[in-house]
């Protein structure tokens, strides 16, 4: 049984490098050889398949451990091909310590070039002006911290400007209707 479990687990540690780490050398042929030379191809082969969908349904979802638990009792209350409660132990310990270097892999891998690392602003008065009615008029101070994700050094790029009342409240209202479209489609 212990060995079950910890067998289980080389097999899930094996796919994640494989599947989302990008260690690609790692083949179901290693890891058969590796982990588990006893045990018939189909066998293998199924439990691979098995253990594949159950991990992408915990990384497509991002699970939380509640919904993790959630979804491995049903996983075990299936008719056919239901997982056994060492699995799914296993697939606890495996997804409280992968779940967050998984989510950063998928992130890392979808990022083409720069993001929006930090964004630090604030309200000042304008004390000089060419104009006398421009004076005590106030002005937000925005600073853009953009970096690029795939970069190993961390080099951000700071881009700082200034917009009026008008200009702000435009970039505001513009923010409200992005976050309205994200919102309608998440609800779809």
């Amino acid at each position: 049984m212990a060995d079950d479990a910890k067998n289980a687990l080389a097999l899930l540690n094996g796919l994640a490098r494989r599947d989302y780490y990008g260690h690609k050398d790692i083949t179901n042929e290693f890891l058969k050889q590796e982990i588990f030379p006893d045990m018939q191809d189909d066998e293998f082969n199924n439990l691979v398949l098995k253990f594949n969908q159950i991990m992408k349904s915990l990384v497509s979802a991002d699970m939380d451990m509640t919904q993790l638990e959630a979804f491995l009792t049903a996983q075990m209350r299936k008719k056919e091909g239901a997982l056994s409660e060492i699995y799914a132990n296993v697939f606890r310990k495996f997804w409280k310590t992968h779940r967050t270097k998984i989510h950063e892999s998928i992130i890392a891998q979808t990022t083409w070039g720069d993001t929006l690392q930090k964004v630090a602003w604030r309200i000042d008065l304008k004390s000089q002006a060419r104009h006398v009615d421009e004076i005590n008029t106030p002005v937000a101070i925005m600073e853009l911290h953009v970096g690029n994700s795939q970069q190993k050094e961390k080099a951000e790029d700071v881009l700082r400007f200034e917009m009026d009342e008008n200009r702000l409240a435009s970039v505001l209202s513009s923010m409200r209707e992005i976050e309205e479209q994200i919102n309608n489609y998440i609800q779809k």
